[in-house]
């Protein structure tokens, strides 16, 4: 019976793997079309892009985000809308590769999960294996992007929860194993996770005031991630005032994110390659400070604007871009420290999820003595604002869904 599940788990994380391979793909093909119009001729590419994503949607409906992926998993029994599929792969498909700062790791979620959905469906699963087959193969989908199958199959379980991460511990196992097969998979394809995805200067936990350090950098991650929430807010209560079209909020934030790309062109796309970028140029505290505050601003105006993708690599953008320039304004502070703990504290304080955060960027980046992220990721957690930003990460899942 137990190599049974196993077998099913690890086919499940195959099938997830292979159209994440084949999306990643796509997406780059596109994305390297697009990556040829820079500075004026942004002000018409990225609002036909913002008017062609909102079509998609005015047409096939509405795919949806991470707080209705969320709800599903309480209050759904874990079911995943398969339909809202081809919306969401060709929304987001355009949003990324137009330069939005939304990364793939949305739509990704929300395709493999259904996908997980469907095989339970077929295996007429019911209740708690219906649920973990869903957790399952949404963790595929993470790890599929990030490289590191245990934090991507402890984020599917994490970001479900305000405070507590283990209530849907029987998925763990199941994740774990989809998470494995899909990252040998995609790794094939694509030849991405198995080396560290962004390179940093080498570090060394040699002194305990590291760890002082780390909290610091923790602190001021939370206190970004509060900045961050707050824009997020201000920009979706600007855009619920425009009683029209989806196709005309889509096309006005595709003209916003291109002024704003033409001026710090560092915030369009996702961060995935030019995080390389302020890790490796010897760019100012203040240009770093102004970039990191436009990187957030376009992170709330492309996901508020109703483009599609995920946020947690552009926070992990922002995050370096902060440690960096408070690394240059003290002396004596490890910049590889300050980048890697502010990353974390700003994602944590933002997704509620610590632990998974502190596996992903250990691997993402090969900083091996994790402890210190981990501190920063506990930082970033406690000092959150006590709503967070997925409020559906506040509901409690009643016993019987």
């Amino acid at each position: 019976m137990i190599s049974r599940w196993v077998l099913c788990w690890a086919l499940v994380g195959t099938v997830c793997g292979l159209f994440a391979g084949l999306y990643w793909n796509v997406l780059e093909l596109i994305t390297h079309r697009l990556q040829q119009f820079h500075s004026s001729s942004l002000l018409w590419v990225m609002p036909v892009a913002g008017l062609v994503i909102g079509l998609v949607i005015y047409f096939l409906g509405n795919p949806g985000e991470i707080a209705v992926i969320v709800d599903n998993i309480h209050f759904r029994g874990g079911r995943l809308d398969a339909r809202k599929n081809p919306s969401m792969i060709l929304a987001s498909l355009v949003s990324i590769s137009a330069g939005g700062s939304a990364g793939p790791e949305a739509p990704l979620v929300q395709v493999t999960g259904s996908f997980g959905t469907w095989v339970g469906d077929r295996l007429k699963l019911q209740g708690e294996d219906l649920r973990s087959m869903s957790l399952a193969a949404m963790a595929a989908g993470f790890t599929a992007l990030f490289g590191a199958p245990l934090g991507g199959a402890m984020f599917a379980l994490e970001i479900l929860h305000h405070q507590h991460i283990v209530e849907y511990y029987e998925a763990l196992m199941p994740a774990i194993v989809s998470s494995c097969a899909s990252y040998l998979v995609f790794a094939t394809i694509t030849h991405l996770g198995i080396a560290p995805t962004w390179h940093f200067p080498s570090y060394r936990l040699e002194n305990i005031d590291d760890f002082a350090s780390a909290i610091i950098f923790g602190i001021l991650g939370a206190v970004a991630g509060w900045v961050f929430i707050g824009i997020f807010r201000f920009c979706d209560a600007v855009f619920a005032q425009i009683r029209l079209p989806i196709y005309v909020r889509t096309t006005l934030a595709g003209l916003f994110l291109a002024i704003l790309a033409s001026l710090l062109p560092l915030t369009r796309y996702f961060g995935h390659e030019e995080l390389d970028s302020v890790v490796n140029h010897n760019f100012g505290a203040v240009f770093l400070l102004a970039l990191a505050f436009g990187k957030m601003v376009a992170i709330a105006v492309t996901v508020t604007g109703g483009w599609r993708g995920g946020f947690i690599i552009p926070l992990f953008f922002t995050g370096a871009c902060l440690g960096k320039a408070v690394a240059i304004l003290v002396p004596g502070l490890n910049p590889t420290l300050a980048m890697i703990c502010t990353m974390a504290a700003i994602n944590a304080a933002v997704t509620r999820t610590p632990v998974s955060t502190t596996l992903l960027l250990s691997k993402l980046t090969n900083f091996s003595p994790f402890t210190p992220i981990l501190f920063a990721s506990l930082m970033g957690f406690f000092l959150a604002p006590k709503v967070p930003l997925i409020a559906s990460q506040l509901k409690t899942p009643s016993i019987n869904s």
